[in-house]
């Protein structure tokens, strides 16, 4: 899966060489951290398009495990793969616990890091389908239309985004701030008013179908077919 964005995060200079070369490779984009405030501050500029993180547990400053723990309490969903070489049990409970994907113990070969690298962005970002179906709402992203119950209802590009955008994250609910940055991209500066008119005129053009859109007070919006 090229062109995807990975953070790296070790102390040792020599390690995230070693691991940058590999994955450029494989055509992946790659950022880097040298301990683990730097993670963060990273993280933070960047985290619209880091697809997985590299993260090593014995870092300077703040441990891989804090930095796990601070980027878990704001998307529970990024793949985040330790590399650590304590491969106790209790370590990796723990890691599990505070939300960690996988565990990668050092010393290990590039290209199995490699290899579980692209498995875990295949299970975490399957291929976007052409054609997306719930209830009689209808998106074929290659026409780019939107059908309700065989019939053509016409939508502008942006309601177009946001309606497929909720059909795609079925039964998650969406924060505003997650909406904007999808849907409107990154550098958006209108407010949240703008995503509560294009949900009404969604609404308004699926007829009865408009209720799978629901109103998560206080959070944003989700689509759900109860």
């Amino acid at each position: 899966m090229p062109n995807l964005t990975i953070l790296v995060v070790d102390d040792e200079a020599r390690m995230r060489k070693l691991i940058k070369d590999f994955l450029i490779k494989k055509e992946y984009e790659i950022l880097e951290a040298e301990d683990g405030e730097m993670a963060l501050n990273v993280y933070k500029e960047n985290k619209n398009k880091i697809a997985l993180i590299l993260l090593d547990v014995m870092m300077p400053k703040l441990d891989g495990w804090s930095v796990l723990r601070q980027i878990r309490q704001e998307d529970e969903m990024l793949p985040i793969v330790m590399l650590t070489a304590r491969a106790e049990e209790q370590d990796e409970l723990f890691g599990f616990e505070l939300g960690a994907t996988e565990y990668i113990s050092k010393p290990f070969s590039p290209k199995i890091l490699v290899a579980r690298v692209e498995a875990i962005l295949k299970r975490s970002y399957p291929p976007k389908k052409d054609e997306i179906s719930c209830d009689g709402i209808v998106m074929n992203n290659e026409a780019r239309t939107v059908t309700v119950d065989g019939k053509i209802v016409e939508m502008s590009f942006r309601e177009y985004e946001l309606l497929k955008y909720l059909m795609e994250n079925e039964n998650i609910a969406l924060s505003r701030d997650k909406i904007l940055n999808t849907v409107w991209n990154y550098d958006y500066y209108g407010d949240s008013r703008t995503i509560d008119s294009h949900i009404k005129k969604i609404r308004h053009k699926l007829g009865k179908k408009g209720k799978h859109i629901q109103t998560i007070r206080g959070i944003g919006y989700k689509f759900e077919v109860k």
